[in-house]
């Protein structure tokens, strides 16, 4: 049997010793050893049960994500300056239909730049939907509100090499609160 030590603030795993020194567990020991199964199975659980994005762009039906180009890499935490990328870019073709990743809530259109020199592909959509709140940039979508199904066209993908030349056109992916998104794909 195997009961909690608490050293330096860093919970260890001791033998309990059986003997006249020392008595079986009990109390919130025992309570402790029972749960030990239980939040090893939830966190299985959760694993599992992770939302996962469907596809996203006509063909790229596995997500495949921007690597590296001349415009720099497309992962999230990238550098981009003195800035770092707040998003997951997966590869989409200018003009691709882009489609809903499950069933989602569109909330909105966005601005991405508010840039003139980047007009042709300053637009984007607010989604919500499997307990995400996320933003698509770069898509021109089709409606604004509503209520959209898992495979459904939302949008056009907008023309990113007229303003990027030479670089792997993509979806921007950013959570609403700009956590890493890399986990459901």
């Amino acid at each position: 049997m195997l009961s909690n030590s608490k050293n330096s603030g860093v919970l260890q795993l001791q033998p309990i010793k059986a003997g006249p020194e020392r008595s079986p567990p009990c109390g919130p020991e025992l309570r402790d050893l029972k749960m030990r199964p239980i939040l090893v199975l939830l966190a299985v659980l959760c694993v599992c049960d992770a939302v996962q994005f469907g596809q996203l762009c006509r063909g790229n039906p596995s997500n495949r994500r921007r690597t590296s180009d001349r415009h720099g890499e497309g992962h999230y935490g990238a550098r981009r300056g003195t800035r770092v990328h707040q998003g997951l870019d997966i590869v989409c073709e200018d003009g691709s239909d882009v489609y809903a990743p499950f069933d989602v809530t569109l909330h909105g259109k966005l601005v991405v730049y508010n840039d003139p020199r980047k007009a042709a592909i300053d637009e984007g959509v607010n989604l919500q939907g499997q307990g995400l709140c996320f933003k698509l940039f770069y898509v021109r979508p089709d409606r604004t509100s509503g209520t959209v199904r898992k495979g459904q066209k939302i949008g056009t993908m907008l023309p990113m090499q007229r303003v990027y030349p030479g670089i792997t056109s993509h979806i921007h992916v950013q959570m609403c609160d700009k956590s890493d998104p890399t986990g459901y794909f």
